[in-house]
């Protein structure tokens, strides 16, 4: 059975022929290499996610509470725009290549730099379980991105 989209470029579990895993049209192995330039990639959209959040969350306090003021908010569009680089970062960083079980994960550094922004924006205290948890965060990127 084929998939009912002809020319769709994904994995079908329904057809046998089709190999595991089929991407664009090109074979990728569950074994391949993540090269450092998509995990740098990687790092810079967890970076301009971080500071999305943080353009969100001050073009909400500015805003005046009407629809115009949220619509035409340079901050919030500037929050846009960085989630919309985190996007094409990540279409990038894949294009280039590696697994999706390294690459995704070193996103979630998007926690530190969050944390970083609002200690230096808003004075947030940075408390030992938040360190912990950090670590944490930086030990499981590493054991994911063990292959």
């Amino acid at each position: 059975m084929r998939f009912p989209l002809p020319g769709f470029p994904l994995f079908c579990p329904m057809d046998r022929r089709l190999p595991r895993w089929r991407i664009l049209g090109t074979l990728r192995t569950m074994s391949e290499k993540t090269p450092l330039l998509s995990v740098a990639m990687f790092l810079g959209a967890a970076l301009l996610g971080a500071l999305g959040a943080y353009l969100y969350k001050s073009g909400a306090q500015a805003a005046t509470g009407t629809w115009t003021s949220y619509l035409y908010n340079p901050r919030i569009l500037g929050g846009l725009a960085c989630y919309a680089s985190v996007m094409v970062l990540f279409v990038a960083a894949f294009r280039v290549g590696g697994a999706l079980t390294v690459l995704y994960p070193v996103y979630a550094s998007t926690f530190i730099f969050g944390a970083i922004i609002a200690w230096y924006a808003y004075g947030t205290p940075v408390k030992l379980p938040n360190l912990v948890g950090m670590v944490l965060l930086i030990i499981g990127m590493y054991l994911m991105g063990k292959q």
